[in-house]
């Protein structure tokens, strides 16, 4: 139970950052609505990966974002156990050129790593995962949904009111966790700036019916990754764009750099090409707490929505029962 008296939350955003957020306040004893339009989102076309090592390495991140991204993988292990959840921690590899630069840069992180130079092999066990369309079923199972797309916001006293396609809707706070969705009317004027802050970056994976690989394989190009009976293929990185229609020359190279960090000549497989697009804030990281009494932000958290998802939301809930953050660095108003 809070330690502070139950409110009552709107959450606006299906994503995992907003049902992650929403599952933790329900898990508080708060009352939670989650309103999102429906249909598949960017963190529905995505593999699911919650990999610190491979994502501070591959990027070169500083040693405080890397702690901070080690930080969000543990917070995994009691958040899943409560929401039902499945966590995979089978090993992750990267397979081809830069090996040893990403093996000296796992060491001076501190990340757990074997690398064999002469296979040009690289192995982590410090990195997990989740299948996203299980999480998302299993956060979701746990929250009031309303499908309709949030249109406005405004003030009605001490509470908030949110227009929506459906209803409108009122609640004691607001979670905005709407990736790089248009603006919604009437938000106060820092939310509006913060929210137009958040950049689209589009990325493209492939669904396979095929199993290629028993655990994540990444490299020069793309990554492959086990999803139930088969694979996902991914994922491109393109800053700016929004459309959700697969763009088959970006697809066909992003297959031929899988098939050669696997190693394998190509094949006829049978591929269901999907796009999302992410938000992703000047600095990286994503906004995670208050904006103003009552309104909070669940933003921006680049291709590491499924990695920093529950450490977001226990950010977000401890605002809302009154406490500090405990991770100040990602506080939305940073950037004001």
């Amino acid at each position: 139970m809070p330690l502070f008296n139950s409110q009552d939350i709107l959450v606006v955003g299906a994503g995992v950052l907003g049902l992650c957020t929403a599952a933790e306040l329900v898990r508080r004893g708060h009352g939670v609505t989650v309103v999102d339009p429906g249909g598949l989102n960017a963190s529905a076309v995505a593999a699911g990966m919650i990999a610190p090592a491979m994502e501070s390495a591959i990027d070169d991140l500083s040693s405080d974002h890397a702690k901070l991204l080690r930080r969000a993988r543990d917070a995994w292990t009691d958040f899943a156990e409560a929401t039902g959840v499945r966590l995979a921690r089978d090993p992750a590899e990267w397979r081809g050129e830069n090996v040893e630069v990403l093996a000296g840069r796992l060491s001076a992180l501190g990340f757990g790593h074997a690398c064999d130079r002469e296979s040009g092999r690289l192995t982590t066990n410090e990195d997990w995962k989740v299948e996203p369309a299980q999480a998302l079923a299993a956060l979701g199972g746990r929250v009031r949904m309303v499908e309709a797309r949030a249109t406005g916001l405004s003030r009605e006293g001490e509470r908030w009111r949110i227009d929506t396609t459906a209803e409108p809707l009122s609640a004691d706070q607001v979670v905005l966790a709407t990736g790089a969705s248009d603006l919604m009317e009437g938000l106060p004027e820092d939310a509006a700036r913060l929210l137009g802050m958040v950049a689209p970056i589009r990325g493209q994976i492939g669904l396979v019916g095929e199993r290629l690989v028993e655990h994540v394989v990444r490299g020069p190009g793309a990554y492959i990754a086990p999803m139930g009976q088969g694979c996902v293929i991914g994922a491109t990185m393109e800053a700016g764009e929004r459309s959700l229609t697969p763009d088959p020359e970006r697809c066909a190279r992003m297959l031929d750099a899988a098939w050669a960090v696997l190693g394998q000549a190509p094949r006829p497989l049978t591929i269901e090409w999907r796009a999302g697009v992410r938000g992703a804030t000047p600095d990286g990281l994503p906004m995670a707490g208050a904006v103003e009494r009552g309104l909070h932000l669940a933003l921006g958290p680049r291709r590491n929505g499924w990695l920093l998802g529950p450490l977001v939301a226990g950010v977000i809930a401890d605002e809302v029962e009154g406490r500090s953050s405990k991770e100040p660095t990602l506080a939305p108003r940073r950037f004001i």
